[in-house]
């Protein structure tokens, strides 16, 4: 295999994006790469926002891999800003061989150029595999997290 490109995320890499969020158990069930209208609203969004990076990872020319970095400004820790570490994910045939650690670890780069305290992230509770991926990579299970679903009316 050929070395992996971690970049910004251009409109061109929605499709490729859109269909790794539904290449696993639970992005199957939520995710619809054939209807873009509103992928293409959110990334336009994303790509606006200044404290946002939703990157791809490429191999040979193909999208392999994407994160989105969040920067969190704060008041806690002293005003200390954190990186929100969202939806990473790699190809599901190329799992397992080191393409999400180089992902993450580009990540983590990026938060300590911007200065950032800290890195968060969370994970579904379901993903038992990503939680051991995660800790390998120097990540604690410090907290447990709580959503709230907002129903669309």
């Amino acid at each position: 295999m050929n070395e992996l490109n971690i970049r910004r995320a251009a409109p061109r890499d929605l499709p490729a994006i859109v269909a790794l969020l539904a290449d696993d158990e639970l992005g199957a069930a939520r995710e619809n790469p054939g209807e873009l209208g509103p992928y293409r609203e959110a990334f336009a969004a994303i790509d606006a926002d200044s404290h946002q990076i939703l990157a791809v990872a490429e191999q040979d020319g193909d999208v392999v891999g994407t994160l989105q970095l969040t920067f969190l400004p704060g008041l806690s820790h002293r005003g200390a800003t954190r990186a929100q570490i969202e939806a990473v994910r790699v190809l599901s045939a190329l799992r397992g061989k080191g393409l999400g650690s180089q992902l993450v670890t580009w990540a983590v780069g990026e938060a300590r150029k911007r200065g950032c305290l800290m890195v968060q992230l969370t994970s579904n509770a379901s993903r038992a595999d990503a939680h051991t991926f995660y800790e390998r990579l120097g990540f604690t299970p410090s907290h447990i997290g709580f959503k709230m679903a907002l129903g669309q009316d």
